[in-house]
């Protein structure tokens, strides 16, 4: 293939520093993304158009990227910021979508939330002349780009808060490959991000998939939802790139609605999903909530809802901090609740830094099924790698490190990083389901000993060394 794609985003990059509308890395990847979803959303338009004779665009033809960015020689300069500012903008976001039109509510949704910044229309057009070099109708080019743009969305972990939507890449693939989602079964993620779960779970299923009816199944059934506009675009375009013709993506806030009006024919066999933690709830949406289960700390109150959408005999695969495996109130219901009505039979415990550095707070994997209560729950301990003292941007944790753990799943023992614990003893602690390892916490007991032993051994020899001093002394 001609285009080194990898080459190519660095150029992007190097050209969007000459411009002073573009600060830090969160402005940027929202810049490039915008550009980059309209190209991808271009080019899926003209393969539709060829497929289908009555297919319809809901993208007016003077905003498709060929009539405006897909000529080298076309607009620049204050002509094309202009355009961009005045017209492409203000048009998608008002982009009428009375007839119902999903692919047109998507492209209104995502120039709802997100903004040009670029202030140099010379640059812009710099960039759109390097991203005219893709074609996202090449398979080889799509599935490269496809890298990439994982690797751009990798960097959102250090673009200040933006982190918090990228959970790293081996952690998707091992919680989807657990929860192994099927043909035919409805998947959620209510905090999708930038759609790290989601594309996991269509690769997933695309391996299982052999007739179009399939695939089609796969565009039905593969539900995310996002609050937040760069994620929402961002998650957006990578399904797209994963052959998704019409993500199945609400821009919208997960605990807006009143629990009890998400009935019945919401509810999904599957959810993975890595909740936001450590924030606060806003706009009083606890009191979507029934009374005994309120709280503002929004990863009770998404496990809460994730239990209400699992239909009876649904599986999670979700991540928690510990903040949420332990606490009195209203954390102790949510976990009483959640042992009572779920099989909780699975908890990998994961060092602090797997989600370094936008989070340092050490984290949990847990896996469950509804319908069932839980009678025993296996812990599993993660250790970091021989001679890894943490997890970082260059060295986060791989996908082979869980390699262990699979093949302990299905023939599970006790040894030194895997404990299993009784309901009776969790009900004991109160539902607290922050459970240290029993093996570390005896040699830590009798490492304690040895070094009482040490310190009383070094007090006898100083103590001898005086005498022996005072003897001296006396002697003279």
């Amino acid at each position: 293939m001609s285009v080194n794609i990898s080459g190519l985003m660095k150029s992007i990059r190097n050209i969007m520093r000459e411009d002073t509308g573009v600060n830090g890395d969160a402005q940027r990847i929202e810049q490039i993304g915008w550009m980059i979803f309209i190209k991808v959303f271009s080019d899926k338009e003209q393969e539709m158009e060829m497929m289908e004779d009555d297919y319809i665009s809901p993208l007016p033809k003077e905003f498709h990227w060929d009539a405006w960015a897909g000529d080298d020689e076309g607009m620049t300069g204050d002509e094309l910021l202009e355009f961009v500012d005045k017209k492409l903008f203000k048009n998608l976001k008002e982009l009428d979508i009375s007839l119902g039109n999903k692919r047109g509510l998507i492209l209104r949704e995502v120039f709802e939330g997100n903004h040009n910044y670029m202030k140099s229309g010379t640059c812009l057009r710099k960039v759109l002349n390097k991203l005219n070099e893709l074609n996202f109708n090449v398979s080889e080019d799509k599935h490269l780009f496809g890298d990439i743009y994982e690797g751009m969305l990798k960097e959102l972990q250090s673009a200040g808060k933006s982190g918090e939507f990228y959970t790293p890449r081996a952690v998707t693939q091992f919680m989807t490959d657990i929860a192994n989602p099927q043909l035919g079964e409805k998947l959620l993620d209510p905090s999708c991000g930038t759609g790290g779960f989601l594309t996991c779970s269509i690769e997933h299923l695309k391996n299982q998939s052999k007739t179009s009816v399939d695939r089609e199944q796969i565009q039905n059934n593969i539900i995310g939802w996002e609050y937040k506009p760069l994620p929402f675009l961002l998650a957006t375009t990578n399904l797209i790139l994963h052959d998704i013709e019409v993500p199945n993506l609400v821009y919208d806030d997960s605990l807006a609605k009143p629990l009890k009006e998400h009935t019945r024919k919401d509810r999904v066999d599957v959810i993975v999903a890595n909740p936001p933690f450590g924030g606060v709830v806003a706009n009083g949406n606890e009191n979507n909530f029934p009374m005994n289960f309120r709280t503002k700390e929004s990863a009770d109150l998404f496990l809460i809802m994730m239990i209400h959408l699992l239909k009876d005999g649904g599986r999670a695969a979700i991540v928690l901090p510990d903040g949420s495996l332990t606490g009195d109130g209203v954390k102790q219901r949510i976990r009483e609740k959640w042992l009572t009505e779920c099989n909780l039979h699975t908890i990998i415990r994961l060092p602090n830094s797997v989600f370094a550095p936008y989070a340092t707070v050490a984290t949990n994997l847990l896996f469950f099924e509804k319908g069932k209560q839980t009678k025993e729950i296996w812990y599993y301990e993660h250790r970091l790698p021989d001679g890894q003292k943490s997890y970082s941007k260059t060295k986060p944790i791989q996908v082979e490190e869980f390699n262990p753990i699979k093949e302990w799943w299905n023939d599970r023992k006790e040894s030194d990083i895997c404990w299993k614990v009784n309901i009776d003893t969790i009900k004991e602690r109160n539902w607290d389901l922050d459970i240290k390892n029993p093996t570390k916490e005896k040699e830590e007991e009798i490492l304690s000993t040895a070094e009482i032993i040490d310190k009383l051994d070094l007090s006898f020899q100083k103590s001898k060394t005086l005498l022996q001093s005072l003897k001296q002394e006396l002697a003279k």
